[in-house]
């Protein structure tokens, strides 16, 4: 099983000039705590998290470091920190720095990059662009399907984004679910906001023709986690 059996294939992004107001409303909207920058081409450029727009001007969070850490410090520091805290636009304050897998990665070789780089998610990518996400939690899932049926095949593959697309249209909101398919079995994880959502994530997958058989593990969030993820 690899990074493109288990990935989250749509994936919210932004573009180099998106100001930093909307890409902290695009987080708090889609309810993530980053989000990568791309280019026209799809091109991963870097990573906007929250940490990276903790220390603004703007909400009184700006670090000031005493006179003698500027001393010591390299002369280039201040001038990046200032840009970093300063920068109105997604190109100015991401992270460029992006750990990153293939798409042909194994689950094995995922679990040691986020282990070796304490990192909860990575990008996955294809000649350079962006086509996923894996996170600790998809590699978790990956590993129980993997256990439970045979290995992914092409067809897997095609039935994976074919239910994503059901899912979608469905009205089922893809933030929270991963779809996993192996032997033709789809397997649902994650958490929605209403009972109506996940029987909606269901029906459309085992509405997907090739399908033999849909496991669906999604949770439904209780009224006061979803009253707390959209509190201001």
């Amino acid at each position: 099983m690899q990074a493109r059996d288990v990935m989250q294939s749509r994936v919210i992004t932004v573009a180099p000039e998106t100001h930093v107001r909307d890409i902290a409303a695009r987080l708090l909207d889609s309810r993530i705590s980053a989000v990568p920058v791309v280019d026209e081409a799809g091109r991963l450029l870097g990573i906007v998290s929250e940490g990276d727009l903790m220390r603004r001007p703007e909400s009184g969070t700006e670090r000031h470091p005493s006179w003698w850490l500027r001393l010591l410090g390299n002369p280039d520091d201040r001038p990046i920190a200032y840009i970093k805290s300063h920068g109105a636009h997604a190109a100015e304050v991401m992270t460029r720095d992006v750990i990153s897998v293939g798409e042909d990665a194994t689950l094995e070789q995922i679990a040691d990059t986020l282990e070796r780089h304490r990192i909860k998610r990575v990008p996955v990518l294809r000649d350079g662009k962006l086509v996923g996400i894996v996170s600790r939690a998809d590699l978790l899932h990956g590993l129980v399907a993997r256990q439970a049926s045979p290995a992914p095949s092409k067809d897997d593959r095609m039935l994976k984004a074919e239910v994503e697309k059901a899912i979608q249209e469905a009205g089922a909101g893809p933030t929270f679910l991963s779809v996993v398919v192996a032997g033709g079995t789809v397997h649902l994880w994650g958490a929605v906001e209403t009972a109506a959502e996940k029987q909606a994530a269901r029906i459309a997958a085992e509405g997907v023709p090739g399908v033999r058989a849909v496991r669906d593990e999604i949770g439904v969030l209780p009224p006061v986690v979803r009253s707390v993820m959209w509190a201001e």
